[in-house]
């Protein structure tokens, strides 16, 4: 489909930020949605191509009323939603479970869960309504594996797996695919953000030490990611259902 109108959450983020340009330099008109709505507009302002196909909603993804005017939003200036990137999401705290906050754990259950449910409830009858649509969530390979430090962000992928394959069942009969991808070690702020957690003393140490664990031998690049979006997007991807995509350099191979 041509000029597809892409729905994006997290939209001034690493990830958000280089997808929405490989959209845009496709052709496609898209709708960025975050909470920072100094970063949204700073966003726009770093996107090389038409501004006029890009459209700001700051919003946050936890409450309800504004995942419904986000989609409401989108819905009444464009038409319809083609394409949802379904990717907010928070890292949260380096801290064993013993020592972890709940009102901490809740906040990032809440932005990386229950943020990609409240999407996925919204924007599903949406495209259910077209009798077309794709979604792709933002897993992490955090869906497979326990981490020490990182109880919440572990969980919450986790949860982001199992609402993918059931939100698959749930909507493909109406012509509407959900999918995941499911990014490791790409080198964006949130990665940083670990580093400084995990070593604080020298975060440059435990850089080095996470590109030990990746076959590849070196960070992914956002772009890498958008890329898988962006097939899992198209109908190329008509027969892929339920399927949560690795962008990891190997990690969950090794």
């Amino acid at each position: 489909m041509a000029d597809k109108i892409v729905l994006i959450t997290g939209g001034a983020g690493g990830i958000g930020m280089e997808t929405a340009q490989q959209f845009l330099d496709d052709g496609d008109t898209i709708v960025l949605v975050d909470v920072d709505e100094e970063a949204l507009s700073s966003t726009k302002d770093t996107l090389n191509g038409d501004k006029d196909k890009v459209k700001l909603i700051q919003a946050d993804v936890t409450n309800e009323d504004d995942v419904k005017n986000y989609v409401k939003d989108t819905v009444n200036t464009y038409g319809r939603i083609d394409v949802f990137f379904n990717n907010a999401g928070v890292n949260g705290p380096f801290k064993n479970i013993k020592d972890l906050e709940k009102e901490t754990f809740e906040k990032v259950m809440s932005i990386n869960t229950t943020g990609i449910f409240l999407g996925l409830k919204h924007v599903i009858p949406q495209m259910e309504s077209q009798k077309h649509g794709s979604i792709i969530n933002a897993a992490s390979n955090a869906a497979y594996i326990g981490s020490p430090g990182m109880a919440g962000y572990i969980a919450s992928k986790h949860a982001v797996a199992g609402l993918t394959k059931t939100a698959a069942l749930e909507a493909a009969q109406n012509g509407v695919r959900v999918n995941a991808v499911a990014p490791a070690a790409i080198d964006t702020q949130m990665l940083t953000s670990i580093q400084q957690n995990t070593s604080p003393d020298d975060p440059g140490a435990a850089a080095e030490a996470i590109k030990q664990g990746i076959p590849a031998g070196r960070f992914g690049m956002p772009k890498e990611v958008a890329q898988v979006v962006m097939f899992l997007a198209s109908d190329k991807a008509s027969f892929v259902y339920g399927s949560l995509y690795n962008v990891d350099g190997g990690m969950q191979a090794d």
